[in-house]
């Protein structure tokens, strides 16, 4: 009786940790638009795998920083796009950008 117990009291902890880490995995949005220069500076968005390419209208309003410390892998800039590694959330990005148009 007493392992079952104990099963049960490790099987909540593992779950709140697992559901922990994957909010902290999440990429904040709202934000990540703020840092490429709000929406409105943003003209057209693609997604191959797990790169994330945005079109501005004015590449210097983008904050290239900001987007790596929100978790970006990497960024590529080629005139006036940007390249975005981010991983599986690219997909999601699009189609939250996507929304706000």
């Amino acid at each position: 009786m007493d392992y079952v117990i104990i099963i049960v009291v490790l099987l909540i902890i593992l779950l709140a940790i697992l559901k922990a880490t994957k909010k902290d995995a999440n990429i904040d949005f709202n934000k990540l638009v703020e840092l490429l220069g709000g929406k409105d500076n943003i003209v057209d968005t693609e997604i191959n795998l797990s790169r994330f390419k945005v079109t501005l209208k004015d590449v210097t309003k983008a904050n290239k920083e900001g987007i790596q410390k929100l978790g970006a892998k990497g960024i590529v800039e080629i005139d006036n796009q940007l390249k975005i590694i981010l991983g599986p959330e690219s997909k999601q990005l699009k189609k939250y950008i996507d929304g706000l148009k």
